[in-house]
């Protein structure tokens, strides 16, 4: 069974790192991204299997980053849970 990735969107560098250690700790592989741009980019060409996703990110909101990959057919699928 292959390695689940969860998508980490958040700009505060100490709690993406904790998220991510606490992922690594239960056998979860991860990436992440500091704002809403990346976090599109990368839940297209990743294809992670749940998005944490901060409400609050410089650019784009997290609840507009939301809604864009709700509306596209290659993301809209993922689960996403906001922080």
């Amino acid at each position: 069974m292959a390695q689940r990735k969860i998508l980490i969107v958040d700009d505060e560098p100490h709690i993406v790192e904790f998220l991510a250690m606490n992922l690594r700790q239960n056998g979860y592989a991860h990436c992440f991204a500091n704002d809403g741009e990346t976090a599109i980019e990368i839940a297209r060409t990743e294809q992670p299997d749940l998005i944490l996703l901060d409400s609050m990110l410089p650019g784009i909101s997290g609840v507009e980053t939301c809604r864009i990959l709700k509306q596209s057919s290659i993301t809209a699928d993922i689960p996403v849970i906001f922080l």
